[in-house]
């Protein structure tokens, strides 16, 4: 299926690692331009030459994207850089463990501005372009927001506002036919998930007690199936959707563990 991407300019923050560098490696290969926003310029042009190596094209921006003027920053700079920008894919964020018991204030706030509030000011800085391309975003969650997870309060927070914004934006959006849906990710492989497994007591056992519990064939989400739903919604082949939260998850949020 061609998904008509071919020289569209997405923005993917977070686009330098795990599934965010999932993302941008698929949409390069259905011929789109990818931007990496992401904070570190080393980790941005690893992505960015690998994929010129391979004859794409490809842009970074480096930010700190819990500084909302490089917010605005990353979004200029495409701009003038491209002249357009046809989709935004909010990806960025960490599971900081900022939990009820022995959080704070501080920390609570600082976990909202890594994980949702640059959510809208990507969004926001974007609208203008994305009302003339009438282009899509889809908001990167997961399933913390709707399970839990115990001592995750304020990424748990941010992920339920995350999901709200998707439902909110998909209304407001409807007039200049801008299209919001947000893949919601459960148990995926990433370095940063085998970091936080190598956290706990016995890692091999949780890793294994883990995936047990992953209905569809027994084995965590790779960061190339969530980026090809992503390719998807943001595609006009997906012209009629808009504001799902659509988890790609091997059924691990919804389907019984008596299955197993």
């Amino acid at each position: 299926m061609d998904l008509q991407l071919k020289d569209k300019v997405i923005i993917v923050t977070g686009g330098a690692k795990g599934i965010g560098e999932g993302i941008v490696k698929l949409l390069a290969a259905e011929g789109a331009i990818p931007v990496i926003v992401g904070r570190n310029r080393e980790d941005n042009l690893k992505v960015l030459h690998e994929l010129q190596a391979n004859g794409r094209n490809a842009f970074q921006v480096v930010a700190e994207l819990t500084q909302p003027n490089e917010c605005e920053h990353a979004v200029k700079k495409t701009i003038e850089h491209f002249g357009k920008i046809d989709g935004l894919v909010n990806n960025a964020g960490v599971n900081d463990g900022v939990n009820l018991e022995h959080g704070n204030y501080e920390l609570f706030v600082e976990s909202l501005h890594k994980n949702l509030i640059h959510y809208y000011l990507m969004a926001h800085f974007a609208l203008p372009e994305l009302k003339k391309s009438k282009g899509a975003i889809v908001n990167i969650s997961s399933k913390t927001a709707e399970t839990g997870q115990g001592g995750t309060s304020a990424y748990a927070a941010a992920n339920g506002g995350r999901n709200a914004l998707t439902r909110e934006w998909a209304v407001e959006l409807l007039k200049y036919e801008i299209r919001v849906n947000a893949i919601v990710v459960a148990e995926c492989w990433t370095p940063l998930y085998e970091s936080w497994i190598k956290t706990l007591p016995n890692p091999a056992e949780k890793l294994k007690d883990i995936v047990s519990k992953i209905p569809l064939e027994k084995r965590m989400t790779t960061a190339e199936e969530i980026a090809n739903a992503v390719a998807f919604l943001l595609s006009p082949k997906s012209s009629h959707t808009t504001g799902q939260l659509i988890h790609v998850d091997g059924g691990y949020v919804h389907l019984d563990r008596a299955i197993g």
